[in-house]
């Protein structure tokens, strides 16, 4: 084996080792509502760990201080408040990005540093709301370059962070709000629940966005490389129980490689792209490409639309993604001749709501909560992350998404959007 190969092989190597550490540090972290201060520090101590620095810290920025919230070394006791004017990390925030300073003393246009520290690199902490609440900033005594690879761990380490802030400042508010309704203490209890479930569910839908980003990598390279070894095997003259081994070999290849694509579909935050729709228009639009595809073949899809006319605020082609892919459930739910219908009601408090009915078999209530959970499927080869992904639109356009099913009616998915304020001129 050449020298060339060999420190290929090497650098793999290193590269999955490191990539297996970041993973371990990500799964020990275990952020539990109230517990803040511990799980940054095991952030900020994960964080010198893996870019091999000297010192790091974890603050929260408001109305031109930083408060350090955790730190990799021992600053002893009390509140740790620091103005941001004239410091690197005010720079960080000003800017709004990450900002790597190989050497703060030559370069002092970034900001001051701590006093017996050189190198710095800081990256800003970013709510689901695209707004700046802190930094994770790292501090090296010796001059040194910030690879783009660093960058990248501190970002993912900085999204637990921002997010674990975020959802500690949201319990802090919700226990001032329980404090304030003490006589309404049921209902109460029930938001409470309400809200912990939702800050459960943010952390475990950013774990598998992380974790996905990694492994899909590491997959997705080899797995081309079979499926194109396996198609090479088509040409060769083979026995037919050959062919039949071969062909299921590249089915399954392909229904791995659909899994990876949606898993990074899930896995990326939802960009909305905003724009004024008209809900019949929109529906009118996802019906002329629903009828070409082979599952609406044979059904009957009846529209029923509202009047007058209703607008929403929304990304056109990721409503449709979601309204295809109910639809194409409802059709395959349902044999040829059997009708689908939609219906697109007014609700109050501005709301619409788009109704999608089939009559195939009722859903089992056991299997009806389980639905949108990601990788779970009634379909044989599903991936399980269709009507998660669906899920996850909708509340990315403020909306709910709720399934019913019995026997006398069959099955009900409805979407529910927020409208147009009517604007009178």
């Amino acid at each position: 084996m050449s020298k060339t190969s060999d420190d290929e092989i090497l650098l793999h190597n290193q590269t999955w080792q490191r990539e297996r550490q970041i993973i371990i540090r990500l799964s020990s972290l275990n952020y539990r509502t109230g517990e803040l201060g511990s799980y940054l520090h095991n952030i900020a101590c994960g964080v010198s760990e893996l870019i091999g620095v000297d010192w790091t810290v974890v603050t929260f920025c408001q109305e031109g201080f930083e408060t350090v919230l955790a730190s990799s070394l021992e600053m002893g006791e009390g509140e740790h408040v620091y103005s941001l004017h004239g410091l690197l990390t005010g720079t960080v925030i000003k800017m709004g990005h990450s900002l790597a300073v190989k050497d703060a003393k030559k370069n002092p246009e970034y900001g001051q540093a701590p006093e017996g520290y050189c190198a710095y690199l800081g990256i800003p902490l970013r709510t689901a709301e695209n707004k700046v609440i802190g930094t994770i900033c790292s501090f090296n005594h010796q001059p040194r370059d910030f690879t783009k690879e660093d960058i990248q761990i501190v970002e993912l380490f900085a999204e637990r962070a921002a997010t674990a802030i975020d959802n500690y400042h949201l319990y802090q508010q919700q226990c001032k709000f329980n404090h304030l309704l003490e006589a309404e203490v049921e209902k109460r209890t029930t938001e409470l629940q309400t809200t912990q479930a939702k800050l459960l569910e943010q952390e475990r839908l950013a774990a598998i966005g992380e974790f996905a980003a990694m492994i899909v990598h590491e997959i997705r390279n080899p797995l081309t490389t079979m499926i194109m070894g396996l198609k090479y095997f088509r040409k060769t003259i083979l026995t037919e129980s050959a062919q039949e081994r071969l062909a299921l070999a590249l089915s399954e290849a392909s229904r791995l490689e659909r899994l990876l694509s949606e898993i990074l579909l899930y896995a990326k935050p939802q960009v909305l792209e905003l724009y004024e729709l008209d809900v019949n228009e929109l529906i009118y639009e996802v019906l002329l490409c629903i009828h070409e595809m082979p599952e609406a073949m044979e059904r009957q899809i009846e529209f029923i639309p509202v009047l007058p006319t209703v607008k929403i605020f929304g990304d056109k082609d990721k409503l449709k993604q979601v309204f295809i892919n109910i639809i194409r459930n409802a059709c395959e739910a349902v044999a040829a001749g059997d009708i689908v219908k939609l219906k697109v009601d007014f609700l109050h408090r501005n709301k619409v709501c788009v109704n999608v009915y089939n009559g195939g078999e009722p859903i089992p209530s056991e299997v009806l909560t389980k639905l949108s959970q990601p990788f779970f499927s009634t379909k044989p080869g599903g991936t399980g992350l269709g009507l998660a992904i669906t899920k996850r639109i909708v509340n990315a356009h403020n909306g709910e998404l709720s399934i019913c099913s019995d026997l006398l009616i069959g099955t009900t998915v409805s979407v529910q959007l927020p409208v147009v304020p009517f604007r009178s001129f």
